[in-house]
């Protein structure tokens, strides 16, 4: 049992430092650019150790967004099991505060050229949230809940990357709470 744990903290280590190199390595320079070699290099591993954990740089990139698809998914779980929550968009200060924490990630992703894979699961997952919130029985919308959501999720997505490519210009706080401002005066998000 005790090796199991030392065998599981050992590949999270090794995943890690692969998942840091990759990245190090996709803000430097073009994803196609980019190759096994070099991500085993820096992270002082070598390719078969890449291979027995991704099969390739695209299955590490798809991991690496799932990832943090997965983390956003979390977050939004917990703050809408909080009683007080109202939702991502009334109170996005922890979504900001997820994208500074990750800052790296998320300004490679967003300085890409395979930005548009990202961004699109991004606006998924971002519109899809939206939707659940929005379809409600009694609510009855002048504007289509889809088209709505749709709206929503990129002006959002917009804002963030704005943020993220900017250097993170204003405090995740500021960025909450104008978000919010924008979305309540718009009336877009239903109370």
């Amino acid at each position: 049992m005790e090796n199991a744990v030392k065998t599981d903290r050992r590949i999270l280590r090794t995943k890690q430092f692969i998942t840091k190199s990759f990245l190090e390595l996709f803000s430097e320079k073009d994803f196609e650019q980019i190759t096994i070699n070099e991500i085993a290099e820096r992270a002082n591993v070598n390719r078969g150790t890449i291979y027995l954990h991704y099969s390739d740089k695209y299955d590490l990139l798809d991991k690496c967004i799932e990832d943090h698809i997965n983390e956003l998914i979390s977050l939004c779980k917990k703050r809408e099991a909080n009683a007080v929550s109202q939702g991502m968009v009334h109170e996005p200060t922890p979504v900001f505060d997820y994208f500074r924490d990750n800052f790296p990630f998320f300004s490679a992703m967003f300085s890409n050229q395979r930005a548009f894979l990202f961004r699109d699961r991004l606006l998924n997952f971002f519109s899809v949230n939206l939707m659940a919130k929005m379809e409600r029985p009694d609510n009855k919308p002048v504007i289509d809940n889809e088209l709505k959501a749709q709206f929503m999720a990129s002006a959002f997505i917009g804002i963030v990357e704005w943020w993220i490519r900017h250097q993170m210009p204003h405090s995740t706080q500021f960025m909450a709470d104008q978000v919010r401002n924008l979305f309540d005066k718009n009336q877009v998000y239903p109370k």
